[in-house]
């Protein structure tokens, strides 16, 4: 109801379905974009009903899917949100509105981490920890899509279950679910001797044992084990923001000639140059459209709940900000 008018490179969208997201209220707080109240739903899909005069990508009627900036002021969970052309591309035919919108974040970290972190190639090993999140899910069938080999840990039961079903099968799936297994042992124990190759992982522990407070931290790897099972030359990606390293472990990187890696979700949207800008512009519409691309090639198989209408977005919301879905959850117009 309160849309401004279409500027000249705006595209307004008839919102089919939008993603839901944790929302990372710390970074937006020391990007000084905190607000009182933040648009919810950055991933969306949906159908062109306007562009502006100097939009070239788009017109009307397209299918189209991507993601709202970090400093959105719209919100995905709307009927109607106008988008710049740059955070769009077209949406395959035969990939369905709620894939296309739920997939779309997952597979940016995943290009990110294993293109532009790591540059996965064939032959090389990669391990996935908890392989069965929504974000392992579609980093395992894009290693394994760029001919590597792909190790990945389980937190339960039903999460290597999952996982011994992927086809192409994993190299290797790890139970942790009981604390008895060493992930770093089993790596080595699978490459040989010679240590991975990369690593993604999904969460550090950083201290011992007894400091840990909540259940999910006892299933982590310590960061010593991950620096243990890493091979020479390795590539560690961590979304662990508060790592900390400590000489030895440094020492042990540099032995390796490994490196650590930060897996920041909005690497692409904090470019403040002109020159960088443009960088993303091109980057992300390439990503994108290689996402959109693999969707529908079914290379991507992504973890999706049941669609969910919008009366029930409040509620899905609660349980993604505080971190209990285990699979991405998607709101259908």
């Amino acid at each position: 109801e309160n849309l401004h008018p279409t500027r000249d490179n705006d595209v307004k969208v008839q919102v089919r379905a939008c993603a839901l997201s944790w929302i990372d209220t710390k970074l937006l707080s020391e990007m000084k974009m905190e607000k009182d109240l933040l648009p919810v739903g950055r991933e969306i899909s949906g159908i062109v009903l306007e562009v502006g005069r100097k939009v070239s990508f788009f017109q009307p009627d397209d299918e189209v899917v991507g993601i709202l900036p970090l400093d959105s002021e719209e919100s995905g969970l709307c009927e109607v949100v106008l988008v710049h052309e740059h955070y769009l591309v077209r949406k395959p035919e035969k990939v369905c509105w709620v894939e296309a919108a739920g997939t779309v974040r997952d597979g940016v970290r995943a290009y990110t981490a294993l293109h532009y972190l790591s540059q996965v190639s064939p032959g090389k090993s990669v391990l996935v920890m908890d392989g069965a999140s929504p974000f392992g899910t579609i980093t395992i069938q894009l290693a394994q899509h760029r001919g590597a080999k792909v190790i990945s840990t389980a937190y339960s039961l039903e999460d290597k279950q999952f996982l011994e079903r992927l086809r192409p099968a994993v190299a290797r799936v790890i139970d942790v679910s009981n604390g008895k297994i060493d992930v770093a042992e089993s790596c080595l124990e699978e490459t040989g001797g010679l240590g991975v190759d990369i690593v993604v992982d999904a969460g550090v522990k950083l201290y011992s044992a007894e400091d840990e407070s909540t259940s999910k931290s006892q299933l982590l790897p310590h960061k010593h084990d991950i620096i243990t099972l890493l091979g020479v030359g390795g590539h560690w990606i961590t979304t662990e923001r508060n790592l900390q390293l400590d000489p030895p472990d440094s020492h042990s990187l540099f032995l390796k000639g490994a490196t650590v890696s930060f897996l920041n979700d909005e690497i692409w949207n904090l470019s403040n140059i002109q020159q960088g800008k443009y960088l993303y512009i091109l980057l992300m519409i390439r990503i994108l459209e290689d996402i959109m691309e693999k969707l529908s090639s079914s290379v991507f198989r992504p973890q999706l709940d049941e669609p969910i209408p919008l009366y029930e977005a409040k509620v899905s919301m609660e349980i993604v900000q505080k971190n209990q879905a285990r699979k991405r959850q998607v709101i259908q117009f």
